[in-house]
């Protein structure tokens, strides 16, 4: 048994791999690969006690056959989850080669950010609703508007807000943004604030102040604007959290600040049952749609695919398997939460974004032939699909009285 882990170990580190399927294997079903992949995730089940012997074959047997190179999306899936099942079944030092540097996440940010309209409508819905907020409370905000965004990465999502703000303001009835924004270094939060203000520059009559906090920084290092209208941003930072612990404490957080609305970007990657298995099967669908959509955005042999897939992805695929995945409307619920219902504007410019990012022909509705537009029942959050398979959705949450928080 330990011969075998060491087996794919060595795989797993050797320069050599990835680079293509080996010309002697046999061809494999989707079917089959799935088989495989549910074998290996077995193993990586923290209720496990160690690797099993078929765990391992599976492994190896994955090796053969995937590659993380070539025209089918669900091959280049399975070579990204084999090597996050083999790293969670081997010391993380095995696995140490597959962390993109801080220049690679970047880049395939970026790429990713240009090349998909997946980004761009979490964020862009987001800002709307955040400008209708804003616009609510005019009458008694001081044309002031607070954005506190709890993971601002490399601040990508609010040109286009302050752009917004600007087309708003008057030299008679200038308007103030004030944002403060988490981020994983003070060196990262000082080359988005430079990035932001220098757009900013170019923005009539909007005055814009940057506030850059290190996470893990407390509440008492928050500066509210008095009288402003206070946004709490929440875009792709809720599944990051390591523990159910983190996830009550970040929204009891994010109550105690009595935002006027929380907005809420995260991918859809379901709420699944059954355990480690269960999210794992939910994750696999997810990331497949993901890898099929870049097909109708990047040709097979752009390096620019490469980059997503192997340093935006597949760091998303091991979180995937290593992180608990949590269900957060619940819990936001439960936190005394209750979604608003988004306006029309929302829909019509999310669907908007699709036609100007090349995907006019599911722009209507959400359909079997790509990108599409889906609207929640009760109104209350919409959804960017790829094939009828959610990706991403945005919902806006306000405050219950506390009487009637659950």
């Amino acid at each position: 048994m330990e011969g075998k882990l060491l087996s794919f170990g060595r795989i797993l580190r050797s320069p050599s791999y990835p680079m293509a399927a080996p010309p002697e294997a046999a061809p494999i079903t989707h079917d089959q690969l799935t088989r495989l992949l549910l074998a290996a995730a077995a193993a990586a089940d923290p209720d496990n006690p160690a690797p099993t012997s078929d765990a391992v074959d599976a492994l190896e047997q994955l090796y053969r056959h995937v590659s993380p190179l070539g025209d089918d999306p669900f091959l280049r899936v399975a070579a990204y989850f084999a090597d996050a099942l083999a790293a969670a079944m081997t010391s993380s030092a095995s696995a140490s080669r597959c962390l993109p540097s801080p220049e690679q996440e970047f880049a395939a940010f970026t790429h990713l950010y240009r090349a998909s309209p997946f980004f761009q409508f979490g964020h862009f819905t987001a800002n709307q609703t955040i400008v209708e907020a804003f616009e609510a409370e005019e009458g008694r905000n001081g044309r002031k508007l607070h954005v506190i965004d709890f993971d601002v990465s490399y601040g990508f999502q609010w040109p286009s807000l302050l752009q917004s703000l600007s087309d708003k303001a008057t030299p008679e009835s200038p308007v103030s943004l004030h944002l403060t924004g988490f981020g994983r270094t003070a060196a990262e939060l000082e080359e988005t604030r430079l990035r932001l203000v220098s757009f900013a520059h170019g923005c009539a009559n909007l005055a814009f102040a940057f506030t850059g906090l290190v996470r893990g920084s407390t509440a008492n290092d928050l500066m509210i604007d008095e009288g402003a209208t206070l946004v709490v941003n929440l875009a792709f930072y809720l599944r990051t959290l390591q523990s159910s612990a983190e996830l009550r404490a970040t929204l009891a957080a994010v109550r105690a600040l009595s935002p006027s609305v929380t907005v809420v970007v995260e991918r859809e990657t379901g709420r699944p049952a059954g355990g480690f298995l269960g999210r794992f099967v939910e994750n696999l669908s997810y990331f497949a749609a993901m890898f099929e959509s870049l097909h109708d955005c990047l040709p097979a042999e752009s390096a620019e695919r490469v980059s997503i897939e192997r340093d935006q992805l597949g760091k998303e695929m091991r979180g995937a398997v290593q992180g608990g995945n949590w269900e957060w409307r619940g819990r936001m619920a439960s936190a005394g939460f209750e979604e608003a219902e988004l306006s029309s504007r929302s829909v019509s410019q999310a669907r908007l974004l699709l036609k100007m990012k090349g995907h006019a022909s599911s722009m209507e509705h959400v359909g079997n032939g790509g990108f599409g537009i889906e609207e929640a029942r009760d109104g209350n959050s919409i959804a960017l699909c790829w094939r009828r398979r959610r990706l991403v959705s945005v919902s806006a949450w306000r405050l219950r009285p506390r009487a009637a928080a659950r």
